[in-house]
């Protein structure tokens, strides 16, 4: 007997956004329109925008010799912290609209994700999106795509596109930029013409590191695992005030910088960093189950911890550490360093529908076409009455009437008597008006 075998499944093509430099497209993003340039720590250019490089802004000038050529050029240095903190930002954003499957380094992220979610990424993003079948694949095309733009190289397009790549592309498979700079000398201008030294020649001319893995890539050897991102289960932000607290009212603006991020707290990150978002935009619409306050005294560290409800709010938030900074005591021997952090942090589930997509109304109307009592809607009431018949209702999916399904919370008819004693007391209330206390009759 032949032996069965099931056809292959399908896979997630791996998708490649290219955001690098990483400072560079903060600033750009923060500046439309104007030009602008990444500082190092001595005031040089390391980065500029096209607007910029278009008039005559150079790497390794000097800040006042780059506004001289450009007068309207926008120069700033990106602290490592505040970049980190924005990419980090940005993930969350990526793993909660797009795809599970998120990783990356600042500048550069993968995702498990379709052509059609490609295609709004880069969209959302206005940024350079590439779509393969493995990751290396995938950065290449991004890095030939324009800001919003998707490159598409699956299946047989990969062989097509692979002997084009230009040769300054390959510091994506670890070549070095020497070896880059040789190469070009040499005349080599695309990967096709590296395809025609043999495996030795390569290797003995990039390197044994980078030689190796250029061949193991042309050989087809590939990277298409996407890890499946983590999320954080603490979030912290530090705050270092000039002069220890003492008082109420300055702890409370304390904590209100730590949470609301308006000055020096640092999230993820114990060190001080000016810009960052705060504690509460950090949750990002999560939810957490405790909040943690830590204070270093000149007597030591004190730490008390409450308990979070849902739904949470900033203010909620921070009356909650209010609380717990007045449960540890340690105003009355002056906090020095106050941290907050927040603990079992995780995202609610919620059913958006039944069907995700653009053809989500499609489905509905055919299965409503064929089954008309298929669907029905629930029709929020009260959602905060005690009884389920008093907090919603299962209506019909087209005319929105009650629908009597078993699912229909049971809605008890008052008894005669009932009926009889409400319309006395509404008779009574029409000619005698509201009874209030303490009025003569």
């Amino acid at each position: 007997m032949a032996r069965r075998t099931d056809p292959p499944r399908p896979t997630t093509p791996v998708t490649c956004v290219e955001l690098t430099p990483w400072p560079l497209t903060l600033l750009r993003r923060a500046h439309p329109g104007v030009p602008v340039a990444v500082l190092d720590g001595q005031g040089r250019i390391t980065h500029a925008c096209p607007l910029a490089r278009a008039q005559g802004v150079e790497r390794g000038l000097r800040g006042h010799a780059a506004l001289s050529r450009a007068p309207e050029l926008h120069a700033e240095a990106i602290s490592g912290t505040h970049a980190a903190a924005a990419w980090e930002a940005l993930m969350q954003d990526l793993h909660a609209r797009f795809s599970d499957r998120v990783d990356g380094t600042p500048g550069t992220a993968f995702l498990a994700l379709g052509v059609g979610g490609a295609r709004e990424l880069a969209a959302a993003l206005q940024a350079p999106v590439g779509v393969a079948g493995s990751r290396e694949v995938a950065q290449l095309a991004a890095r030939r795509a324009r800001p919003g733009e998707l490159r598409d190289v699956r299946g047989v397009a990969e062989a097509a596109f692979l002997p084009l790549v230009p040769l300054t592309d390959l510091d994506v498979l670890g070549v070095p930029p020497a070896r880059l700079e040789a190469l070009h000398f040499l005349g080599v201008r695309t990967l096709g013409d590296l395809t025609r030294w043999s495996p030795a020649q390569r290797e003995a001319f990039l390197g044994v590191d980078a030689g190796t893995r250029v061949n193991r890539f042309l050989t087809g050897a590939r990277t298409t695992a996407v890890a499946r991102r983590a999320r954080p289960t603490v979030l912290e932000a530090t705050l270092v005030p000039d002069a220890p607290l003492l008082e109420p009212g300055e702890a409370q603006a304390a904590l209100h910088t730590v949470i609301a991020g308006h000055g020096d707290a640092a999230v993820w990150d114990t060190a001080a960093a000016h810009g960052s978002p705060g504690l509460w935009t950090a949750l990002r619409g999560q939810t957490a189950s405790t909040v943690t306050v830590r204070a270093d005294t000149p007597g030591g560290e004190l730490s008390a911890t409450r308990a979070l409800k849902w739904p949470l709010d900033a203010a909620g938030l921070t009356r909650l550490a209010e609380l717990a900074l007045a449960d540890a005591g340690a105003l009355a021997l002056g906090v020095e360093r106050l941290t907050v952090s927040v603990g079992g942090v995780s995202a609610p589930a919620r059913l958006v529908g039944l069907w995700a997509g653009v053809a989500e109304l499609d489905v509905t109307h055919t299965l409503l076409t064929r089954c008309p009592g298929a669907l029905v809607r629930v029709q929020w009431l009260d959602p905060h009455a005690y009884v389920a018949d008093a907090q919603y209702a299962w209506v019909d999916w087209v005319s929105g009437q009650v629908r009597p399904t078993p699912l229909t919370p049971v809605r008890t008819p008052p008894t005669r008597a009932r009926a009889r004693e409400r319309a006395v007391q509404r008779v009574l209330a029409f000619f005698e008006g509201p009874f209030v206390e303490g009025t003569a009759p």
